[in-house]
């Protein structure tokens, strides 16, 4: 079993930068895949970025590409999610999840593949 705990939410004007964290403790049989992913109020949850188990493939929404960077602390058991130039229509509460079933770029954001979730971390955008 693994436990996820997102932190870093907070309040942001439009413009602003953000960094999240999912740290992960417990045993897992093996490596994880992490995903990022928010959901706005009145809307369905949406995948925003994915690291592989091996770090070298990462994915992103087309909404976040270029503004938003995922990276991995191995040493430190901990996913971030480094977010730039913010837009009010981010705010949502952001998930981190952990899965070992691949993906590709088709379909990595799609929830089935997780399978342990955090509580989520709040992001507001306003002025």
């Amino acid at each position: 079993q693994l436990q996820l705990v997102e932190s870093g939410g907070d309040l942001v004007q439009p413009g602003g930068s953000l960094n999240l964290s999912c740290s992960i403790s417990g045993f897992a049989r093996c490596a994880q895949h992490v995903g990022w992913f928010r959901q706005a109020p009145g809307m369905e949850r949406e995948g925003v970025s994915r690291i592989t188990a091996t770090d070298i493939t990462k994915h992103y929404a087309d909404s976040v590409l270029g503004r938003f960077t995922i990276s991995r602390d191995r040493a430190k058991n901990t996913v971030y999610l480094r977010m730039t130039n913010l837009k009010p229509e981010e705010t949502a509460v952001y998930y981190c999840a952990a899965g070992e079933k691949g993906a590709s770029s088709r379909d990595w954001w799609k929830e089935e593949l997780y399978d342990y979730w955090g509580q989520g971390t709040q992001v507001t955008v306003s002025s």
